[in-house]
């Protein structure tokens, strides 16, 4: 049965030791009711995200529907399907940091990564979003990366925030 796990499994994404691990997570969750979101959470701890191929992958080992597999993956903020970086960088583009000047970090951001909002440097080093609200609006213009808050961010500070972060 292993041997045919590992067929199934998406080849190219993955390298041999990760399938490995992959297979002992399923083997941990085995016939556990409710074991769906454990074992999509360890999955994507290990690659990072979780493709569509694993999510085949993980439907069939389960004996789940794919359809379930994926509403799960798309329901929950915390589960990404593209690859993600070691740092995620969140803007606030709530209304007191963009009158405040949001709007210009993250021009500035996306300039410096090369990316946009939703995407991921090739490096994958950075991941950028943005987002309604941080709840920091004390600190307008606000900035999260990973979970560092950074207050009245400006362009110019972009520089030396990205730095700390290499």
């Amino acid at each position: 049965m292993e041997g045919q796990a590992l067929e199934t499994m998406p080849g190219s994404e993955f390298s041999a030791a990760q399938i490995a691990e992959m297979e002992k997570i399923l083997e941990r969750y085995r016939g556990k009711p409710g074991s769906l979101i454990p074992v999509l959470e360890d999955l994507q701890g290990l690659t990072g995200y979780l493709p569509q191929s694993l999510q085949e992958w993980v439907a069939r080992r389960l004996n789940v529907p794919r359809a379930r597999v994926f509403g799960v993956v798309t329901f929950y903020s915390f589960f990404t399907m593209v690859p993600r970086g070691r740092h995620t960088i969140r803007v606030c583009l709530g209304t007191a940091c963009y009158v405040r000047g949001s709007k210009r970090t993250l021009q500035e951001l996306c300039s410096r990564l090369g990316i946009r909002p939703g995407e991921t440097t090739q490096d994958r080093r950075f991941s950028l979003e943005t987002v309604r609200c941080l709840g920091a609006c004390g600190l307008a213009p606000a900035m999260v990366v990973d979970s560092d808050t950074f207050a009245q961010v400006k362009p110019a500070d972009l520089e030396k925030i990205l730095k700390a972060y290499e």
